[in-house]
């Protein structure tokens, strides 16, 4: 039956008032934390859990440490990982990084453009491009664990840990792992240090005083390989480690490699320590007690100013967790009717702490975070925004601003890559260390979109702070960025346009770099971003830049096809061919991701937004994507299509126990798609700049009850 004008009316009042007395509510942001407490209760290889201060994070089996660890090694896996930890293998056939160098030119200007790309041709090209991908690369630092004795005294197997119950307070930081070993109970706590690469740990147990528990620190030596998982025991003649000083209650280890080393600080209460085997100590409790407590560090020198073991760790850990769940933002989702609201608040809850301890040093972290290795431990700056944005839309912009820190240490590398290439102004390099050194790759070295998210974030941190002081900190930044970006559109004279290419691979990654032109998302992003260049030009009272108008103006349109968006102007046959439709559905991404542009018809990319949803290879996606198309249909106003790709049923969309984004066998977390829910939240919450409702990404059918706070507008 059709409702009354009036009831309806009333109805729409009713939700609009639940909504507005949910925003004049205070939150219990300790209640709903401490709700999403991930509890274990067996031995799941990727329920493992970390703990951590943002630069350095320490990853635990069921035991509470890293007891076992090559049976986790298939899953989310045992790391020990420090921001400042890598190491280089010897450049035994001194291989030159030109030797990775190819020319092109693509749009035959007579450019010779050098790009390092992967040579496939066995050979000393090959040999080299194997070498500067692989290096430098993250260390796994080592793994420290217990040792777990039976009556009979064999050791424990992890199949012998019984009556399991483990529990990470994600109020505090702190992991409580109780089980038992035939009968007898073991409790084990685990902190992380907030200021220093250390962790305190406290075990209970009657089996210490009958010499059933022991510690173990083992040294594992780099793979050398996409992946590394810390349990590389093999190689032991090309490491050496050795205990430099003892006493009763600490020790330090050295353990060097052939590109660094690094220093192992070990503090406790009565022990003795010994070396089992190559790489392998054991520290064994010397007093009769039921109560043993410790600490260990990780340093570059072998300079240890921090003193404490498990107290100090605890309570350092309880206070940094309590200022960061009550800065920023938050939200409530409690007394939600819909079934997907409690599931997207744990994502969100779990995200924030994952994003916490992995992803706040002075770099882009990897996408794997501070647990284990993956492209060898390299951060990539196309995947920046995604572990950023979240950050300063979440009110906590200063943990953003932290990672751009990376821009200004590797300027001139990118300087260099830019005039390697014959442009102005600055490339950023896509796949390096933390110090710039590019990495060959014959995808990485044509992708463009990485070059506005500097832009992007600087423009959120003015947006927060807007003063001359961020202003005048960034415009350098700012202007070579742009630089780049307006150099590297090229003018067809034909058409009387700026084209982005040829010369590029999109984010979809399954276009060739000599035949791709024109992907909408780079257009729309290059659009946006030199727009806002420009604005940075005019708050600084200077000039706009005459060509950076040139290219804005002339900027090609975004490639259609009937009545839909084509994934670039080149591949005409987008949707009718199924090769075009896998990988990242970027087309999207030219309205979520980017704002609105001038160029962009809502209409076309509804229709777009159609076709994708309805025939794209979504088995063949990444954890980001989802939040990707979550944001382009908040912006076209169909918020519960917005809640649907947020909760598509796609393995690789897949929030573990732990609150990991899951992908495949290979990659079994993946921290963009953290970033993505929380930057997909926060903007479906608070809106953007042309929203002009509350919480416009989400239903006003009364389904959603929302508390919400501290959240800011996206762009």
């Amino acid at each position: 039956m059709k409702k009354h004008p009036l009831i309806r009316l009333f109805s729409l009042a009713l939700v609009m008032l639940t909504l507005q007395s949910c925003q004049d509510a205070k939150i219990d942001r300790k209640k709903v934390v401490q709700r999403h407490n991930v509890v274990n209760n067996e031995a799941d290889i990727l329920s493992t859990l970390t703990v951590g201060n943002g630069t350095f994070a320490y990853t635990v089996d069921i035991t509470g440490m890293q007891s076992f660890p090559e049976h986790y090694r298939p899953g989310v896996s045992l790391g020990t990982q420090s921001e400042w930890a890598w190491d280089s293998f010897k450049n035994e056939k001194d291989y030159k990084f030109e030797e990775t160098l190819k020319s092109y030119d693509f749009n035959n200007e007579g450019r010779n453009a050098l790009y390092s790309i992967q040579h496939k041709v066995a050979g000393r090209q090959k040999e080299a491009t194997d070498y500067f991908r692989a290096n430098p690369h993250r260390l796994q630092m080592g793994n420290v664990g217990l040792e777990l004795y039976l009556k009979d005294g064999k050791k424990a197997e992890v199949t012998d840990i019984s009556n399991i119950s483990q529990t990470l307070d994600l109020w505090t930081g702190i992991i409580t792992s109780k089980f038992e070993i035939e009968g007898v109970p073991v409790t084990v706590n685990t902190a992380s240090y907030q200021n220093y690469d250390k962790v305190g740990v406290k075990i209970e147990s009657e089996l210490i005083a009958q010499n059933r528990i022991k510690l173990f620190v083992r040294y594992p030596y780099p793979t050398g390989v996409f992946l590394d998982e810390g349990t590389n025991y093999t190689n032991d003649s090309l490491h050496t480690t050795s205990v430099v000083s003892q006493s009763s209650s600490n020790a330090v280890i050295k353990h060097t490699l052939q590109g660094s080393e690094y220093f192992t600080a070990l503090s406790f209460s009565e022990a003795k320590i010994s070396e089992a085997k190559a790489h392998y100590f054991v520290v064994e409790p010397t007093a009769s007690i039921n109560t043993f407590d410790f600490s260990f560090e990780f340093e570059a020198e072998n300079k240890f100013d921090s003193k404490g073991l498990y107290a100090a760790g605890a309570e350092e850990s309880a206070a940094g967790w309590l200022k960061y769940w009550e800065s920023g933002a938050a939200v409530d989702f409690e007394g939600s009717t819909d079934p997907r609201a409690h599931e997207l608040e744990r994502r969100v809850v779990l995200s924030q702490y994952l994003t916490r301890v992995q992803c706040l040093g002075d770099n882009p972290p990897q996408e794997t975070g501070l647990t284990f290795n993956s492209w060898f431990g390299k951060p990539h700056t196309e995947m920046h925004w995604w572990h950023g944005v979240h950050f300063a839309l979440w009110g906590r912009p200063e943990l953003m601003e932290n990672t751009l820190d990376y821009y200004f240490r590797t300027f001139d590398k990118a300087k260099k890559l830019a005039e390697r290439q014959g442009y102005k102004g600055v490339r950023w390099i896509k796949m390096s260390s933390n110090d710039g050194e590019e990495s060959p790759s014959s995808v990485a070295a044509f992708l463009i979109w990485q070059q506005p998210h500097l832009i992007y974030m600087a423009e959120l941190l003015y947006r927060d702070n807007p003063n001359a002081e961020v202003l005048n900190k960034y415009k350098n930044l700012i202007h070579e960025t742009a630089e780049f970006m307006a150099d590297f559109a090229y003018y067809n004279k034909e058409k009387d346009q700026y084209d982005l290419g040829f010369g590029l691979i999109p984010s979809q990654e399954v276009f060739k770099a000599a035949e791709t032109k024109n992907p909408p998302y780079e257009v729309a992003y290059w659009d946006w971003a030199l727009r806002v260049a420009q604005n940075w030009k005019e708050r600084l009272g200077e000039p706009r830049n005459e060509k950076w108008d040139q290219v804005i103006q002339k900027l090609a349109p975004l490639p259609i096809h009937g009545d839909v968006y084509l994934s670039t102007e080149t591949a005409k046959d987008s949707y009718t061919f199924e090769k075009w439709m896998t990988d990242h559905p970027s087309v999207l991404g030219a309205l979520g991701m980017v704002p609105e542009s001038p160029k962009l018809d809502k209409n076309i990319m509804k229709n777009t937004l159609d076709t994708v949803w309805n025939r794209w290879l979504w088995n063949e996606t990444w954890g980001w994507d989802f939040p990707m198309t979550a944001m382009n249909a908040a912006r076209l106003g169909l918020p519960n299509k917005a809640l649907d790709a947020l909760f598509m049923d796609i393995k690789t969309n897949t929030y573990l126990k732990n609150g990991h984004n899951y992908q495949d066998d290979r990659l079994r977390i993946y921290l963009p798609g953290n970033g993505g829910v929380l930057t997909t939240v926060a903007m479906m919450l608070e809106g953007w700049d042309s929203s002009d409702s509350d919480a416009p990404g989400f239903p006003k059918d009364g389904t959603w009850k929302i508390k919400k706070e501290g959240f800011k507008k996206m762009p």
